[in-house]
């Protein structure tokens, strides 16, 4: 497989020092990382170089660029996603968007844009790729077989959420057509429904204590349990996804399906506020405004460093 140098834009979660060791440890070698300081203060971008050995803290975007082939973007503020990935789509580099890609329809349509006009683009939760979801597609349940399904997830409703919604998708597929707002007791359950009649539900929000990400399955013949092994996500992610950045295999999937999952967490906020109507996929107004990446990004940053609430 062609070694990919590979950039980091924003040092903000725990993802970019979790990624640099298997990135490495596929054959590739991250070269720079950028922070734009959402989280961390003026200099953390070359504290982290030091610590995981890169060799270069770029002081822009633009400096990055010239020193990767393909950049992975981590901003926790995911209203940053589109800025931070323009220059290097614009310069043919491959890009990688976190979860949640974006909270808001207009920036998931200029990045289904620019993947039909040929940039390499994909991202989104580690849950699609995970080996307990690609197991259980592996045995090919017809749509007929279909009764129900329950995925789900604690912390919070979107930035951790959109791993369930993420995690339904990848179990039965492509094809959401709408999803409404069910109702809640603790956490937030949302149904989410499939062009061919197919059903599930995801239960989303904060609990007393950490949940596993976890899923019911049920079809005529049977009913599985599935509880994520976390240690494994992030390897079957790059496994996945680091052969089609360097341009030798073909995207996990198309970038129009990718963004069904974001898609559908925005409807179902939709749904919310409309008082439990569904909200078709296609009949979000391009406008609306979604999850507000900025205030998320504040409380994240509260959290880490609470003295300075």
């Amino acid at each position: 497989m062609k070694s990919l140098r590979i950039g980091l834009v924003d040092l903000d979660t725990s993802h970019p020092g979790s990624f640099v060791p298997l990135i490495r440890g596929l054959g590739h070698e991250v070269t720079g990382v950028f922070d734009s300081g959402t989280v961390y203060p003026p200099g953390y971008a070359e504290t982290f170089a030091r610590e995981h050995q890169i060799e270069h803290a770029c002081e822009s975007l633009e400096e990055l660029v010239g020193r990767v082939d393909a950049v992975f973007i981590h901003s926790c503020n995911w209203d940053l996603h589109v800025h931070h990935a323009q220059p290097f789509v614009d310069a043919g580099k491959a890009v990688f968007i976190d979860k949640p890609m974006t909270g808001n329809v207009g920036d998931l349509q200029k990045m289904i844009g620019w993947a039909k006009q040929g940039a390499v683009i994909t991202g989104g939760s580690a849950l699609r790729y995970c080996n307990e979801v690609r197991e259980w597609k592996e045995r090919k349940i017809a749509a007929e077989e279909w009764v129900y399904g329950l995925v789900g997830c604690a912390v919070d409703e979107f930035n951790y959420g959109v791993h369930a919604y993420t995690m339904l998708h990848g179990l039965l597929g492509p094809g959401i057509e709408s999803v409404r707002y069910l109702g809640e007791n603790v956490q937030r359950q949302i149904e989410l429904t499939w062009k061919d009649g197919r059903q599930g539900t995801v239960s989303i929000g904060k609990t007393a204590g950490y949940l596993p990400f976890y899923a019911t399955l049920v079809t005529q013949k049977q009913v599985d349990y599935i509880s994520v092994d976390n240690s494994r996500l992030y390897q079957a992610l790059l496994e996945t996804v680091l052969p089609y950045l360097a341009g030798e295999a073909p995207a996990p999937l198309p970038f129009e399906e990718l963004a069904e999952a974001e898609m559908a967490a925005i409807a179902a906020k939709l749904s919310v506020e409309r008082g439990g109507k569904p909200v078709r996929l296609n009949e979000i107004p391009s406008d609306y405004a979604g999850y507000d990446g900025k205030a998320f990004s504040k409380q994240y940053k509260a959290l880490i460093f609470p003295s300075e609430k």
